[in-house]
C-alpha cells in the first residue's frame, strides 16, 4: 500500500501566455479546492478578455512561423512533451489526484494516455498527406490540407490533462497556434503542462493557457473574431450556448458532450467479465466519465443472478483517500457536483426508485471534510423517469430488467443522448443487430474503454457535433483546398 504525501504549501497558478508565466490583468485570482479535504489548496487566474486578447495575438503572431516548419521539427517539439510528460508521471498523477479527486493509480493511468496523445499526434504530423486525383489524363486535382490559423480549445475538469492533450495535440500537429482553457475546478495540469512545453521547446505563442471562468474566458475565446475553430469537450447546455455563438461566425466547431449511456447484458454473456467490467463502467472515476454506462439494461432471466452478483462487486468498491493506492472511489471533484449528485440520488428515490446499495454521503476517516459518494445501485425506476434520462455524472447507476432485442434497443435509444453504448453477448449477429440499432457513436462489445487513438469518437443526438481521433481531428484543424490542374 502506498499513501502519497501532500505539500501543503499554497500554490498560485500562472497564465502561459506567448511561452511565459504570467499572472492575470486583473490581478484577481479564483480559489481551487481539494475534493478530497474540502480545503483550498490553490489560486488560480481570474482571467477575462483581455488576457484572451493577448493570448490571441501571441498565437497569431506565431503563426506563420509555426505553420511553416517542417513537419519533422513539429514532430521532434511534440515528441518531446509526450516524452517530459512519460518522465513526471508521478509528479502530474499526485497532482491531477488532489485537483480532481481521483484516485491516484487512475491518475497515473490518465497521464500516461496524455502522453500518448502527443506522441501519437507528433507521429500523425509527419503522415498526414494530400491527395490527388487525375482526370483521364486531363488533369490532375490536389487537395491541401492547410492549418487553419488560431484555434479555441476548452477542455472539462473530469479528465483535466488527458482530455486537454486530446485537443491541443492535433492542433498544433497539424500547424494551428492553440488559445486553450482547462476547466477552472481542475486547472493544475494544464498549468504544469505549460512548464514542460517551454522544457520541450516550443516556440512562444505556439500554445497558450488561459485560466478562468467560462462566462469570461470561455466566451471570450468562442465570440473572439480572430480564433477560427472551437473544440470544446463539457456539458450539452454549454456546448448549446457555444454553437449559438459561434456558428453565426461561421466558426468549425468540435462538440463532444454528454451522455446516458445504455449498458445491455444478454443472457448469453460471459456473465463474469459483465458483471466486472460493468462495475468499472459504472463507477470509474467516481461515474465521472462521459463514456460511463449508467443504465444497465439485463435481460430478465439473469436479472436476479446478475443483480446479486454485481452488488457483491460493489461493496469491494472502497471509497476514501484518492492518495491511497488501495481506494477504488475517490473523491466527487467540487462541493457543487457533490450537492448535484446527492439531489439527483432523492430524486430517484422520489420517483420510486429503490436504493439497492449506497445512496449516501460518506466521511472516511482519513478525508472527514471531503466530497465523498458511496456507489449508488438503484433499481424500479422506469425509461422515461429524470433518472434515465438526465445525466448525472457520478456514482449512481439503474438496474432495469428487459425482454427482447426489441424492448431493450427501444430503451436505450430512449433519451436525447447518444454517445456511447456497451453490449454483452457471446451471439455474434445479435452483437451485430444491436450495434447496428442502438444510436450511439461508439459501441464496445464485451468490453469498455477499450481504445484505439485512430477511430472516430463523437456521438449522436445532443451527446455533440463532429468526430475527433486520428485523421478526423486533423481534418478538423485543417482547411482542405483543391487546385486543379489542366493538362
Amino acid at each position: 500500500m502506498s499513501v502519497y504525501s501532500i505539500n501543503h504549501i499554497m500554490q498560485v497558478i500562472s497564465n502561459y501566455i506567448n511561452g511565459h508565466l504570467v499572472q492575470p490583468l486583473s490581478g484577481k485570482y479564483l480559489d481551487n479546492y481539494n475534493p478530497a479535504t474540502g480545503e483550498i489548496y490553490s489560486h488560480i487566474p481570474d482571467s477575462d478578455e483581455s488576457d484572451v486578447e493577448n493570448a490571441y495575438k501571441a498565437a497569431n503572431e506565431a503563426f506563420k512561423s509555426w505553420s511553416q516548419m517542417p513537419s519533422e521539427q513539429r514532430f521532434k517539439i511534440i515528441n518531446k512533451i509526450a516524452e517530459l510528460i512519460d518522465s513526471k508521471n508521478e509528479e502530474l498523477a499526485i497532482a491531477e489526484s488532489i485537483d480532481q479527486g481521483k484516485p491516484v493509480w487512475l491518475a497515473k493511468n490518465e497521464i500516461s494516455r496524455a502522453a500518448q496523445n502527443f506522441r501519437f499526434y507528433a507521429t500523425a504530423a509527419m503522415q498526414f498527406a494530400s491527395e490527388s486525383h487525375n482526370i483521364d489524363g486531363h488533369a490532375v486535382n490536389y487537395t491541401i490540407k492547410a492549418p487553419i490559423g488560431v484555434v479555441g480549445c476548452i477542455s472539462p475538469w473530469n479528465l483535466p490533462l488527458y482530455l486537454f492533450s486530446w485537443k491541443i495535440a492535433p492542433a498544433l500537429a497539424t500547424g494551428n497556434c492553440v488559445v486553450a482553457k482547462p476547466s477552472e475546478i481542475t486547472p493544475m495540469t494544464a498549468f504544469m503542462l505549460s512548464e514542460i512545453c517551454n522544457e520541450a521547446g516550443l516556440p512562444d505563442g505556439v500554445l497558450n493557457i488561459v485560466h478562468g471562468l467560462g462566462p469570461k474566458v470561455g466566451n471570450a475565446i468562442v465570440s473572439h473574431p480572430g480564433i477560427k475553430a472551437i473544440s470544446f469537450t463539457g456539458g450539452t447546455a454549454t456546448g448549446r450556448h457555444i454553437a449559438s455563438v459561434a456558428a453565426p461566425m461561421f466558426k468549425k466547431l468540435s462538440l463532444e458532450l454528454g451522455g446516458k449511456n445504455p449498458n445491455i447484458i444478454f443472457a448469453d454473456c460471459d456473465f463474469d467479465k459483465a458483471v466486472k467490467t460493468s462495475v468499472s463502467s459504472s463507477f470509474l472515476n467516481q461515474g465521472e466519465i462521459c463514456l460511463c454506462g449508467s443504465r444497465i439494461y439485463i435481460e430478465k432471466s439473469i436479472y436476479e443472478k446478475f443483480k446479486i452478483a454485481f452488488l457483491k462487486e460493489v461493496e469491494k468498491q472502497i471509497v476514501g483517500n484518492p492518495l491511497d493506492d488501495n481506494t477504488k472511489i475517490g473523491a466527487i471533484v467540487s462541493n457543487q457536483h457533490f450537492e448535484k449528485v446527492l439531489g439527483h440520488i432523492k430524486i430517484a428515490v422520489e420517483e420510486g426508485g429503490k436504493i439497492l446499495c449506497g445512496g449516501k454521503a460518506v466521511n472516511p476517516a482519513s478525508n472527514p471534510g471531503g466530497w465523498f459518494i458511496e456507489p449508488t445501485v438503484i433499481e424500479n425506476l422506469n425509461a422515461e423517469c429524470r433518472t434515465n434520462q438526465e445525466e448525472i455524472f457520478g456514482p449512481v447507476v439503474t438496474l432495469t430488467p428487459f425482454d427482447s432485442e426489441e424492448e431493450v434497443i427501444q430503451m436505450a435509444n430512449g433519451t436525447v443522448y447518444g454517445l456511447a453504448c456497451t453490449i454483452w453477448t457471446e451471439n455474434l449477429g445479435k452483437a451485430h443487430r444491436t450495434a447496428a440499432s442502438v444510436n450511439a457513436g461508439i459501441i464496445w462489445i464485451n468490453c469498455w474503454l477499450l481504445r484505439d487513438l485512430r477511430t472516430p469518437f463523437g456521438g449522436m443526438n445532443q451527446s455533440g457535433v463532429g468526430r475527433e481521433g486520428g485523421y478526423n481531428a486533423m481534418n478538423f484543424f485543417t482547411e482542405m483546398k483543391n487546385v486543379c490542374i489542366k493538362i
